[in-house]
């Protein structure tokens, strides 16, 4: 029997893109053929092997409209000339396209929402850039069939708007004997505490970065890349930061949770200035539990639910440098409370892992 043929749209660079990566493998050992695409820019590195085929478009835009609006009209000519059984749609940047394929050749179209995308502060204060994209959403999301997001906050906000079922699947990682074979009973000799991810604006980094200055036996590991690096890394430079504050710029996923395994504690101290950030549940924070680390983090809907749950870490209640200093001190001097929480990750893991959230995935796609 012939395999049938999926193609998953996604605008990031696919490099470290866990998700859609997650899900183009978890489709290909359902016996799925299937094609991930996305972009190359010219700091891309270089795509580690994978078991399905991987394509990446270079555009003549990076930033701004003129790369979305040609990312979009590539991506339409692309699926409109190439053979397809099932479109799988990741974010609202590649959705137009994708369901108008869907529309002209009659196929079934699958959409993965990340996060909730007209709430992101990069738009909040752009209005025609939020019309725009909201008045897509707007027309395509109440005629989608297969929907599903990153959690059951935004997905309670899809069905209040548009009156469509929307799934859950979250951002949990892998869970691997090697990870589950992970000393949680000690501390690591040196104090490190890890934030990963895009580094963007309202994530709380500059107030980390600044609360450095007051601490003391602390280092700050900063993993990812994003618009606001250079003002971090300037930020850096302004304090005499450099011995405390190390970037490393996007790594390879092992590479990532290499550094993160060897980590006291790690961060996620989104600031709650955007719907997006309030209902966020990043791929880090499993990612911490997964690598045998407590958190720290803001107290944000989704993320303080699983800390509180699994008892895996504590949380900041300001975002001022001074007061996160003394909580990452109270936090870094309690060896005791430290290893409890690190000894409960594995609980934490063992509940919230790939193997058993991509079920909703598998089920989708066991219709189509």
């Amino acid at each position: 029997m012939k395999k049938k043929k999926v193609i998953i749209s996604v605008i990031s660079d696919l490099v470290t893109d866990q998700r859609v990566h997650k899900t183009a493998q978890c489709l290909h050992e359902q016996g799925f053929n299937v094609l991930l695409i996305g972009r190359k820019m010219k700091k891309s590195a270089e795509m580690p092997p994978r078991d399905y085929r991987v394509k990446r478009v270079v555009l003549p835009f990076e930033t701004s409209f003129l790369f979305y609006a040609s990312y979009n009209i590539w991506n339409f000519f692309f699926l409109l000339f190439n053979k397809v059984d099932i479109l799988h749609s990741n974010d609202l940047d590649t959705l137009f396209p994708n369901f108008l394929i869907s529309k002209l050749k009659g196929i079934p179209l699958v959409y993965d929402s990340h996060e909730y995308f007209t709430g992101v502060p990069e738009i909040k204060k752009k209005p025609f850039v939020r019309f725009v994209w909201g008045s897509i959403e707007k027309y395509v999301f109440p005629k989608l069939k297969y929907v599903y997001t990153v959690n059951q906050s935004i997905a309670n906000i899809y069905e209040g708007l548009y009156n469509v079922k929307v799934g859950v699947v979250r951002n949990v990682s892998f869970l691997n004997q090697e990870n589950l074979s992970l000393d949680r009973s000690t501390l690591p000799e040196q104090n490190v505490i890890v934030y990963q991810g895009m580094l963007n604006m309202d994530r709380g980094l500059e107030e980390v970065i600044l609360a450095m200055q007051y601490v003391d036996n602390i280092k700050f590991i900063i993993i990812g890349g994003g618009d606001v690096e250079h003002k971090l890394q300037e930020l850096v430079k302004q304090n005499n930061l450099e011995s405390k504050v190390e970037f490393t710029g996007k790594l390879q996923y092992k590479e990532m949770i290499e550094i993160t395994k060897k980590a006291t504690i790690g961060i996620s101290v989104e600031k709650p200035t955007n719907e997006n950030y309030i209902y966020c549940l990043p791929n880090k924070v499993f990612d911490y539990l997964h690598a045998g680390i407590p958190i720290l983090t803001s107290r944000l809907i989704e993320i303080e639910s699983i800390v509180t749950k699994y008892d895996v870490g504590t949380f900041l209640e300001s975002h001022i440098p001074k007061e996160i200093a003394s909580k990452l001190n109270e936090v870094i001097n309690n060896k005791e409370q430290l290893i409890h929480w690190k000894k409960n990750t594995q609980k934490a893991a063992l509940a919230c892992n790939w193997q058993l959230e991509s079920e909703l995935i598998k089920n989708i796609y066991a219709k189509l």
